[in-house]
């Protein structure tokens, strides 16, 4: 097996919305804001190379949306996806699986593309893109306060496709076994059924942590975004993840931190805490 961190592209968020109660005057120290309050956030995706199968892990946003859709998101930086699976020797085409941690835009966005005025397809269009059906559900019919993470023209093109399949969860809270190679552990916090892989590379655990830890600013149990739906949820559940990280040597992959890639994690006196900065390439 061999693990590519692919940059997918970067862009700026609300420190506030980031960080939820927390004040500014402690985060700020973490993500130092700009004059609009932004933060830098990476989307970091990750591929897979396991014998014969070639899994992308999220897509970002994609470049498919209108001037303004982006100009509330502040782009920055060069890297985009297709550009970076061509710096490690691949193409659109050589993907076997796109797995979908949720479907907000910022997630899924890159897994379509635009060909026409209102005409879309899949950017992968060998893959099996894998989401769950209850989330797909929740995505598909969705609540007014994640309506705007949840965009039509991201989602529904995959299920004309007809290359959606659904991972075969086992219930919240428990590691789900997958044709994929490797665990998923399903969260209900920052939106319905949030999928969390678990990748036992060279004889090294990592947990891709998408949004339940969207960065190492974001170990904290307290340090919820607002976009979570679920905070209370979400709390519980990053507080029994990051134990079992700890307890299992589990490495975390950061998707959204602009700087760090992989850490390890120590047990401090507040809990579970960041131990080591790490990258793919040193394992």
């Amino acid at each position: 097996m061999n693990l590519y961190s692919i940059q997918a592209g970067n862009f700026r968020l609300d420190g506030g919305a980031m960080f939820g109660v927390v004040p500014k005057s402690i985060w700020q120290k973490l993500l130092p804001a700009d004059s609009n309050n932004t933060i830098p956030i990476c989307a970091r995706c990750l591929l897979v190379e396991d014998d014969n199968k070639l899994i992308l892990i999220d897509t970002g946003m994609g470049d498919k949306q209108s001037e303004k859709f982006f100009s509330y998101y502040y782009l920055w930086g060069e890297d985009t996806l297709l550009s970076s699976l061509k710096k490690h020797g691949f193409s659109p085409d050589d993907v076997t699986d796109v797995f979908l941690t949720h479907l907000h835009f910022d997630h899924c966005g890159g897994g379509i593309k635009k060909t026409g005025e209102k005409s879309f397809e899949t950017t992968f269009k060998n893959a099996t893109y894998w989401s769950n059906k209850k989330h797909w559900d929740w995505a598909t019919s969705p609540n007014i306060r994640e309506a705007a993470s949840f965009l039509s023209e991201n989602i529904l093109p995959i299920k004309k496709s007809d290359q959606l399949a659904f991972i075969n969860d086992k219930s919240d809270g428990y590691l789900s076994e997958t044709t994929l190679g490797f665990d998923v552990l399903v969260v209900d916090g920052h939106t319905e059924k949030q999928m969390i892989p678990i990748i036992n590379y060279k004889n090294q655990k990592i947990a891709f942590a998408a949004d339940l830890v969207p960065t190492v600013s974001h170990i904290a149990i307290p340090y919820i975004t607002s976009y979570d739906t679920r905070p209370l949820v979400s709390m519980r559940e990053k507080d029994v993840f990051l134990s079992f990280c700890y307890e299992n040597n589990i490495f975390l992959y950061f998707e959204h931190d602009p700087n760090i890639e992989l850490c390890a994690l120590k047990k401090t006196n507040r809990g579970v805490g960041f131990s080591d900065k790490l990258n793919l390439n040193e394992l």
